[in-house]
């Protein structure tokens, strides 16, 4: 799949992060809901940074469609609620 970070690029990730990534988008929304901000900055640092670990970075150049799009790491966690429209980052 292809993922692109708002403001960073996109990234190749094979399937097989799909299960990590998930995790780490529940527990995102849960933060997010509960209003936690620590957590949500903790949480979203490690999402992005496991897209970073499991995918391969696409040349600066290629417009790939991207299956997602996170935000960037510097958003807020109202900037992000309002992205998502209380859904989750990743498609279940």
């Amino acid at each position: 799949m292809i993922v692109r970070i708002m403001g960073e690029g996109q990234w190749k990730v094979d399937d097989s992060g799909f299960a990590e990534l998930n995790g780490l988008d529940d527990e995102l929304l849960d933060e997010m809901e509960s209003g936690d901000e620590t957590g949500f900055r903790r949480t979203l640092g490690a999402l992005l940074d496991t897209v970073r670990r499991l995918g391969a970075p696409l040349p600066d150049d290629a417009l790939e469609p991207s299956e997602l799009i996170l935000p960037a790491p510097d958003a807020s966690l109202e900037e992000v609620r309002a992205m998502l429209g209380g859904e989750g980052l990743i498609p279940g």
